[in-house]
């Protein structure tokens, strides 16, 4: 297997974890799927990193390890763990049709990236085409749930689907800017978690629809 194929191999394998992070009933099970999704993106990190000669990329893998492996599920965890709300678990739709969607945002942007003509990616298409729908299930999540928890793992997908397209894409980017987004999305989740927390605890609801009882 050729490192390009092991590259477009996992990217798969994080659209699988995408569906377990958004069908578990527990946000504790979602952490778990999160890490596991983000242990994949770190291989997939340090395949390019093979493939690219490209140092840089081993310092993102290192970082996203720190951060996303580790630091985000962990906090996610330990904070969301505890956090119920049966009313707002029910999603606007089932996930079959979750799924349905989702495939069909993989083949629209799968159609997209082919007709991208980028040396950098010239063998990397489907990872790219991964990339670009991971974002928009990651979407698709936020708009598809009530539950604001489901809400924040949304997030957290639409952002490990833009960090793969910058891996893909700019993969000479200095360490800085890596860290930088790493630093970002990890106070991003602190402040939603600790917000969800807060609403929890005032209102006795996860529910987004119900915030708007905070209106006037």
């Amino acid at each position: 297997m050729t490192g390009s194929q092991l590259v477009n191999g996992l990217a798969g394998l994080l659209i699988i974890t995408s569906f377990l992070v958004m069908s578990a009933k527990k946000p504790a099970a979602s952490a778990v799927h999160y890490a596991i999704q983000s242990i994949v993106l770190v291989l997939i990190f340090v395949a390019l990193a093979e493939i690219k000669h490209s140092p840089e990329l081993t310092v993102w893998a290192v970082t996203a390890t720190i951060t996303k492996v580790v630091l985000v599920p962990l906090i996610m965890y330990r904070v969301l763990r505890n956090l119920k709300d049966p009313d707002a678990d029910q999603p606007v739709i089932g996930m079959a049709l979750t799924i349905l969607a989702s495939c069909a945002l993989l083949a629209l942007s799968y159609f997209v990236v082919m007709n991208v003509k980028l040396p950098v990616v010239a063998h990397l298409k489907p990872a790219l085409a991964v990339s670009m729908g991971h974002f928009f299930i990651g979407l698709l999540c936020i708009v598809t749930h009530n539950n604001i928890l489901k809400q924040i793992f949304g997030y957290c997908l639409m952002e490990n689907g833009s960090h793969l397209s910058l891996a893909l894409l700019a993969s000479e980017a200095p360490e800085v800017v890596e860290i930088g987004i790493a630093t970002d999305a990890v106070f991003a989740v602190i402040v939603m978690v600790v917000l969800a927390r807060i609403i929890h605890r005032r209102l006795n609801t996860l529910d987004a629809r119900k915030l708007m009882s905070l209106k006037g």
